[in-house]
């Protein structure tokens, strides 16, 4: 059993229960909670109470050789990779099962960890992980390991699908449990084993996590979790025990990745940053847009990779446009996060914190015309907030239009025809989301094909467990997700059958 101690911290917000401080002196390796060779502490500090709600230790490139030697041998030597892929489907169904029973803790220690509105994390922290684990099991169940193919000799050809080996999993802190298990359910369905590493401002929620895994009885090593920062993820990208990579994070880190990567010949998944355009068309109902896009444009408080924070609005229609987007950003409820009514809570540090609102000044400073927010609710005497904020006169060459916030700040920029709508999604260095809102859903699917990214919706956004997710451009590299989530776990393997006599 890991060396926890949940005790409540001081007093809690109107509408948050109680918050409980959660203290790990110790590391999931290997099966265990093992004593870390680091001595160096993480404090976690809650967004919403600006108070210390748990510690753990900081993982060090010592801590990570020793998970990795463990996964190592779970894959070669435990027979993980070897058990059936129905064995394997069976455990991670009761890791769902052990998960599940832990939704409701997972979802509220996220918010205090970041911020999270509760009624977005009590599906995307609590649920979203179980129902991946049981998704990626069915896919195993179902997919053929080896097919064989004919070939122009008239033999044949043996293909196998075979798993990849000790996976690196690095996440960061906005969606924590979902963006772990994109990445644990698919490479553990496969036969990989895994050492996860999220980041220090959820670290705790990793914990319960690994808390779960350990209760449905995953093998030693199959899952090792390691809290660290910078240290711990370098050790781990260029680790020679570790055969494939899968990194979500800033577009900046992942590029340090993929050259760590590129130069070792290792196969990465990079999930990265964007810049992502809402395209409002001529005929679009306003007042059904805007409600659409206060789910798309602020979402988990504008700390979304995928977020819509360029809105293109016909030129004929601008100040009609910018009056909706004015209306919707100031009419959502900002505060305590775990009370079901808000929808915009605090970003996850004061440093993210000045981050934006050094943006902020920037747009301002650049002559874009800010039409609400741009400060702190004055009602929130405690946590990181920033109003939520919309900027017109935006042209796509500022920087607010070019660099990733990630915070509740949007920019609405003109267009006059359908082809500068499309032009000015695709001037972006980023490609990972956007949308399209039109009454005529054939014309607004039309277009859609046209814009340069690896995920559009039309008249909505909605991430889709069923289909692959990823970016193109410096949004980076590689799909989560669906089958093809599956599949980059494995390599395949051709064995040429002789021909028959």
């Amino acid at each position: 059993m890991p060396t926890c101690v949940s005790s409540q911290v001081g007093q809690p917000p109107p509408h948050s229960g109680v918050i409980l401080k959660h203290d790990y002196s110790s590391l999931f390796i290997d099966g265990q909670w093992a004593i870390p060779h680091s001595a160096e502490v993480n404090t976690v500090v809650s967004a919403v109470t600006e108070e210390v709600i748990g510690r753990t230790p900081i993982a060090d490139a010592k801590d990570a050789n020793a998970a990795v030697d463990a996964a190592r041998r779970a894959f070669d030597g435990s027979g993980w990779s070897d058990l059936s892929a129905a064995e394997r489907a069976d455990v991670l169904e009761r890791f769902a099962q052990e998960l599940e029973k832990h939704a409701k803790t997972l979802a509220e220690v996220v918010t205090a960890e970041n911020g999270m509105p509760i009624t977005l994390s009590m599906p995307l922290n609590g649920f979203v992980g179980p129902a991946t684990l049981r998704y990626y099991a069915g896919l195993a169940r179902e997919l053929p390991l080896e097919e064989v193919r004919p070939s122009m000799s008239g033999g044949g050809t043996l293909v196998r699908r075979e798993p990849v080996g000790v996976v690196a999993a690095i996440v960061p802190w906005n969606y924590p449990q979902s963006l772990a298990m994109i990445k644990i359910a698919p490479a553990l369905a496969a036969g990989c084993t895994v050492v996860l590493k999220p980041a220090l401002e959820t670290a705790l929620d990793a914990n319960i996590l690994a808390e779960a895994a350990s209760a449905a009885g995953l093998p030693p090593g199959v899952l090792n979790v390691l809290p660290g920062g910078v240290e711990a993820s370098q050790a781990l990208v260029a680790h020679p025990g570790v055969d494939k990579v899968a990194f979500t994070g800033s577009t900046p880190t992942g590029r340090a990745v993929g050259e760590v990567c590129g130069r070792l010949l290792r196969p990465v998944t990079l999930e990265l940053g964007g810049k992502s355009a809402a395209m409002i068309l001529d005929d679009a109902d306003l007042s059904q847009t805007v409600g659409g896009l206060a789910r798309v444009s602020f979402p988990n408080n504008g700390q979304t990779c995928f977020a819509n924070t360029r809105i293109l609005a016909p030129a004929h229609r601008y100040e009609e446009v910018l009056d909706a987007v004015t209306d919707m950003a100031r009419a959502l409820p900002v505060g305590d996060p775990f009370d079901p009514k808000t929808a915009i809570g605090p970003v996850v540090s004061s440093r993210q914190r000045d981050r934006i609102e050094g943006y902020i000044a920037e747009g301002r400073g650049a002559g874009a015309r800010l039409t609400t927010g741009g400060g702190r609710p004055a009602h929130m005497k405690k946590g990181w907030f920033v109003e939520p904020t919309v900027f017109g006169d935006v042209s796509n060459d500022m920087v607010i239009a070019r660099e990733e916030i990630f915070g509740p700040v949007v920019g609405v920029i003109p267009y006059r025809d359908e082809d500068e709508a499309i032009a000015l999604a695709n001037d972006s260095e980023y490609g990972l989301g956007g949308s399209v809102w039109t009454a005529d859903v054939e014309r607004g699917t039309e277009l859609a094909r046209r814009i340069h990214t690896g995920t559009v919706g039309v008249n909505g956004y909605q991430v889709d467990i069923g289909a692959p997710f990823g970016g193109v451009k410096a949004s980076g590299l590689g799909r989560e997700f669906g089958p093809e989530g599956l599949m980059a776990y494995f390599e395949l393997k051709s064995v040429y059958l002789p021909t028959a006599a």
